[in-house]
């Protein structure tokens, strides 16, 4: 139950795979979201069985591996955050049926994995995060498995919750300005998330 408190806490603060649920939500509806919702989610599975595996404890020693893991991560949330500050301020209403035409479900997947997967820093909490709650005495495969799928459902619940919110909110944005808006806004975040992972990396 401690883990389930601490990861629901973690997972609940809103981040770039948050962004990109919510804003994905608005554009193409709660429905097609749910596959940038599962992409995040097996980008955190992806992540958590390299840091079982040993890679998280390999970064922390290799500076070289981890500033090219974070330079990668940064530049597609500024390349997500471009592409939505460029984007036209149509209504999402008049504009869903082109939009969804226009992104398959596997695009959508693949872009909630690559935000998920673009921030290594999430091997180290993982390799941090699981010795607490892995009982030395007791087979840790076992172990692993029903932490991994415990931090999956959590995630995958808080983020399509995100993605319904941004669905919910799109009579609010069926305007040219409030769609304009939107679009900086987000951008302006995702470039933020991107521009900072690299400073981060760079001043270390």
């Amino acid at each position: 139950m401690t883990f389930v408190g601490v990861i629901t806490a973690l997972i609940i603060f809103p981040g770039p795979v948050a962004l990109l649920c919510t804003t994905h939500g608005l554009r193409f509806g709660r429905h097609r979201a749910f596959a940038t919702v599962l992409g995040g989610g097996v980008a955190s599975l992806v992540l958590m069985t390299l840091s079982a595996l040993g890679l998280g404890a390999v970064l922390a020693t290799s500076e070289t591996a981890f500033f090219v893991l974070k330079l990668l991560g940064g530049a597609y949330l500024i390349y997500l955050g471009l592409q939505a500050w460029l984007a036209k301020p149509q209504s999402p209403l008049a504009d869903a049926p082109a939009a969804v035409k226009g992104q398959s479900v596997t695009a959508l997947f693949r872009q909630g994995f690559l935000v998920g997967i673009g921030n290594p820093k999430d091997l180290l909490f993982f390799a941090a995060l699981f010795p607490n709650f892995i009982s030395i005495g007791e087979p840790q495969l076992m172990q692993f498995v029903i932490l991994a799928l415990t931090w999956l459902v959590i995630d995958t619940t808080l983020m399509t919750l995100y993605a319904t919110l941004g669905s919910g909110l799109g009579r609010w944005f069926d305007s040219p300005g409030r769609m304009r808006a939107f679009h900086r806004t987000t951008g302006g975040l995702f470039l933020g998330a991107g521009g900072t992972l690299i400073v981060s990396s760079a001043n270390k």
